[in-house]
């Protein structure tokens, strides 16, 4: 392996040039005006819900006194999605701090049939946590205790607006790791992680959220606290509630707390960086890397050329090898023995790159320079945003049709994007494929919609593999899920929320058929 020389490069001298770079595109970026929900979507229409009055602010304010957001300005972030593709015009956020305070303004809502959008950090790509019209925001940002850590067990007791990146800082100091990490760990809330099952980069170690979560505490519309908050790993007494919460996208109650196992962390952990000329090296490479690895692989990543020309050209990060290659791999190993991971791993490189599936690559131990090299994958989805406007898709594909999608799309809206890339946890078969243009475009949209939908169901897969449905993909759902499947879901709508004032326009498509 060649020594990384791009690395030591960055770590010195050009890492605050690339944070003042970062800080000015933010503040350009936030600066951009998106056009509302309801006026770029003309045929949607507003459902049959109350209007907000003067006396209903007044009832917040006594149920959480300075709490209450009204101002234009403090509302602009929480009507507007990350990717800034989605504006509701909700004319109020109330921040609560308890379960009790989430229960009386959930049943004051329902009472009076007021439409309510849960939401944690906003930093879901698919429009799932920003109001459509004029919902009521109850935000979990002030939901943010840590209650327990059983070092013995690994189970960790929290609140839902604890961010992800402080819960992973909290359970480190008891040599505990959490099973899921995401690049927006450093905003996203737990809350907002169960709600849409996120997966992430140790999915292929850990398994989903379906698995990790022990229990947890959500509130229905009705007011009613449901308490599931087990922190048991078996418990065999009838219907597992909390799963219908993990993935429900704040349609069937508000998450207000959860009990998750915690691995341990591990003593051990190397990371490679490697090219190779075709998407079936990747293939190849994966195929080896679970049999030669075994027990202490935890990630495998990939990144075609031109998600690299996205890091190199739009974020100025230097490459950690040569930036010429077609398809690059980023493996991770994680275990108890640095001595004998670090000689598996080596030895599992030396034997791809004699067998010609690896051209080039680098490994690194260092916390640092495996930081890095995260980054690189971590900070793509940030880097398209420099492109303009980002049509972004998250699907579950057979690896043996896996890159055919990229190259499918690709060829059809040639002349009509600035690119298409494509990256994602090969591991678990999930691909995120993203298309840019200098500002939205309905051509280009009405292109790439709904044939990649289509093109994803022919071949068995599923249209959203971590990111959930939110408002964008919901009346696509038929392409993954069956008509029966679809009436069993807006059944346990219809008895939770019978109103439906909690996430409405989310998950369920317009129609059930």
């Amino acid at each position: 392996m060649k020594a990384s020389y791009a690395l030591r490069r960055l770590l010195s001298n050009n890492y605050s040039l690339q944070c003042q770079t970062k800080r000015t595109f933010y503040r350009s970026f936030l600066r951009q005006t998106v056009p509302l929900t309801s006026v770029r979507y003309p045929n949607l229409k507003r459902g049959g819900y109350s209007a907000l009055t003067d006396k209903d602010l007044s009832v917040f304010e006594k149920l959480i006194p300075g709490r209450v957001l009204t101002g234009s300005s403090e509302l602009d972030g929480y009507n507007t999605d990350w990717l800034k593709t989605c504006r509701g015009s909700s004319q109020v956020v109330l921040r609560p701090k308890t379960t009790e305070e989430v229960s009386a303004i959930l049943k004051y809502c329902n009472e009076r049939k007021l439409a309510v959008v849960p939401q944690g950090g906003n930093t879901g790509l698919v429009g799932g946590s920003v109001p459509v019209f004029d919902e009521i925001v109850v935000s979990t940002q002030l939901m943010n205790q840590i209650i327990s850590l059983d070092e013995i067990s690994g189970t960790l007791v929290c609140e839902a607006g604890c961010i992800l990146g402080n819960l992973s800082d909290h359970v480190a100091e008891s040599n505990l790791i959490m099973p899921l990490d995401l690049g927006a760990k450093g905003s996203c809330h737990i809350g907002g992680n169960l709600a849409t099952n996120a997966g992430g980069l140790r999915l292929l170690r850990y398994g989903s959220l379906h698995g990790s979560v022990l229990g947890l505490e959500a509130v229905l519309a009705s007011g009613e606290v449901v308490d599931c908050l087990s922190t048991l790993r078996k418990d065999n007494t009838g219907y597992d509630v909390k799963q219908l919460f993990i993935g429900s996208e704040g349609t069937l109650g508000l998450i207000t707390k959860a009990s998750i196992l915690c691995p341990q962390k591990p003593n051990a952990v190397n990371v490679a960086f490697l090219g190779c000329d075709s998407f079936e090296r990747v293939l190849d490479i994966f195929k080896e890397s679970k049999m030669k690895l075994g027990e202490i692989l935890s990630a495998f990543e990939f990144l075609d050329a031109d998600a690299i020309a996205v890091a190199r050209d739009n974020l100025k990060l230097s490459i950690p090898i040569d930036d010429s290659f077609p398809f690059y791999v980023l493996i991770e190993s994680s275990g108890s023995d640095g001595t004998h991971d670090e000689e598996k791993m080596n030895g599992f490189l030396e034997d791809m790159m004699n067998r010609g599936y690896v051209i080039d690559g680098t490994v690194a131990s260092e916390p640092a320079k495996i930081q890095y090299i995260w980054s690189v994958r971590e900070r793509i989805a940030e880097g398209l945003m420099h492109d303009g406007y980002c049509y972004k898709y998250d699907v579950s594909i057979p690896l043996s049709h896996y890159y055919g999608l990229v190259e499918a799309v690709r060829e059809r809206t040639q002349g009509n994007t600035t690119r298409v890339i494509g990256y994602g946890h090969v591991g678990d078969s999930n691909l995120h494929l993203n298309a840019t243009s200098p500002e939205y475009s309905q051509t280009t949209m009405d292109l790439l919609e709904p044939f990649l939908y289509d093109w994803v169901a022919k071949h068995r897969g599923s249209i959203s593999a971590e990111h959930g449905l939110g408002f964008k993909k919901r009346d696509f759902i038929y392409h993954s899920k069956s008509e029966s499947a679809v009436r069993m879901m807006n059944q346990m709508k219809l008895v939770l929320d019978p109103n439906g004032i909690l996430n409405p326009y989310k998950l369920l498509p317009t129609v059930v058929r």
